[in-house]
């Protein structure tokens, strides 16, 4: 739970450090881009691969390495006195996150009793929500602290004694355990996996940036070659009775497949709406990263209540609870966008009790999700099946920001009526995008079974 926890948090609590970081080390937008970018890029191409590689050496023995890697990259990130050795340091703390993640979801799913496992989920998915919603909270409090006069290093430098104490607690508590069916890494569908990823998201994350120029859609092409030939490698390996990376036999399931959709949807609008909101708060209200921090605690406390709720409704009503819950974040999303563009003047106060409506839903809605994804995964591929979830949530990230980002940024015109005006309109826009996509994920949650697996 402490390292999903920290790998989630990393990925957000860089984005109100943003402005601090860019002062300090006197970077480019670009490099502060790449800052955040540089961890997601890795975390979401090595993702699959680090749970592969706890499936053949032992899911806790490469937590531990992974946790290790994570810590060592933070004291990096935090002592870096340049852009360039700061985004080298994030992307090596990606690749500590993503060794480290997928042994989070296997570890559940293999040792914890079936009788329980569902109220293990629920405190996972109250460790990922809150990691989600609080990381631009926690950011600006450590900011806003400035503890021994550390600035915005204080957000990397805190993850050290919690990275220490993780690797001790595991070491002592966590059992080994690894796939009895796993013989060999799969070196060929690792390299096309990871090509076919990178040309993905590397796109998706510096597309906007880059005002789309031609090698974005050339790359986004080639990613689909390489997720070929990638499905030709596994499906001949499986054939002759080799080890896959990834089985896809998985994706016949209808609860996976369909999750991972719905993942990618719902991390989409998470990651991105995040972004627009603290660009708002700070570019367009001018408040201090604590102050931007301090919109999100309302929200954080209702999606508390309600992911505590939701681990307590589902054993008795199942899918319904997540049904709900993606109608009310919809709704959330929706009374955004209609507070805003009745022509009310963009203020914290005014968006707080959406954000609230929104934290309500997102609280019913991912608290139970991971469970209902993995609940009919074997032992066996729980791995793999671990890793394409975590991995879905980076590129759904990295999506969102590139379309819900697109959208924010291109009616952000401060010269247009000044900075408030433009940030509650750019608000408004991100947050119909948001809405479209907080509707297809409530369609996708609709078609997922109804009952879990029997344990």
């Amino acid at each position: 739970m402490i390292g999903m926890f920290m790998a989630i948090l990393d990925s957000f609590i860089v984005v109100v450090a943003g402005p601090a970081i860019q002062a300090d080390l006197k970077a480019t937008e670009g490099e502060v881009q790449w800052v955040l970018a540089g961890y997601q890029l890795s975390y979401a191409v090595l993702m699959i691969t680090g749970g592969r590689l706890a499936d053949l050496f032992g899911r806790k023995r490469i937590f531990i390495l992974g946790t290790a890697v994570f810590t060592l990259a933070s004291v990096a990130c935090a002592m870096a006195q340049n852009p360039g050795t700061l985004i080298v340091a994030r992307i090596v703390q990606g690749l500590g996150a993503a060794l480290m993640v997928p042994q989070v979801f296997a570890v559940i799913t293999v040792v914890v009793p079936a009788a329980v496992k569902h109220r293990v989920f629920g405190v996972l998915g109250v460790v990922i929500g809150m990691a989600t919603i609080s990381g631009q909270l926690i950011g600006g409090l450590l900011i806003g602290a400035n503890l021994f006069g550390s600035d915005w290093r204080a957000v990397f430098w805190i993850n050290v004694p919690i990275g220490l104490v993780s690797i001790v607690l595991a070491a002592k508590f966590v059992p080994e355990s690894r796939s009895e069916g796993a013989r060999r890494l799969d070196i060929p569908g690792v390299l096309s996996l990871s090509a076919a990823l990178l040309l993905l998201t590397y796109p998706l994350i510096q597309g906007r940036e880059a005002g789309w120029p031609w090698w974005t859609w050339a790359c986004l092409a080639g990613s689909l070659v390489a997720f070929g030939a990638f499905v030709v490698i596994e499906r001949g390996l499986e054939k002759r009775g080799g080890d896959p990376l990834m089985k896809l036999s998985l994706f016949s399931q209808r609860s996976f497949s369909l999750g991972i959709v719905l993942v990618l949807a719902v991390y989409a609008l998470l990651t991105s709406y995040y972004l627009a909101l603290s660009v708002s708060m700070q570019g367009g209200l001018d408040l201090s990263a604590l102050g931007s921090g301090l919109v999100y605690t309302p929200a954080a406390v209702m999606f508390f209540v309600f992911s505590m709720t939701a681990s307590k409704l589902v054993p008795k009503y199942g899918r319904r609870v997540l049904e709900v819950g993606a109608i009310v974040l919809a709704v959330g999303y929706l009374a955004t966008a209609i507070v805003l563009l009745s022509g009310a003047r963009l203020t914290p106060l005014l968006v707080i009790p959406t954000l609230m409506l929104q934290s309500v839903g997102g609280g019913l809605l991912i608290t139970p999700l991971l469970n209902t994804v993995l609940s009919r995964i074997t032992p066996e591929t729980v791995g793999m099946a671990s890793g394409a979830l975590s991995t879905a949530q980076q590129i759904g990230g990295a999506l969102g920001v590139s379309v819900v980002g697109a959208v924010f940024f291109n009616a952000f015109d401060p010269a247009d009526g000044g900075k408030v005006h433009a940030a509650g309109h750019a608000f408004a826009m991100a947050s119909i995008a948001t809405f479209i996509i907080a509707v297809l994920a409530a369609v996708l949650v609709f078609a997922l079974p109804k009952k879990p697996a029997a344990g």
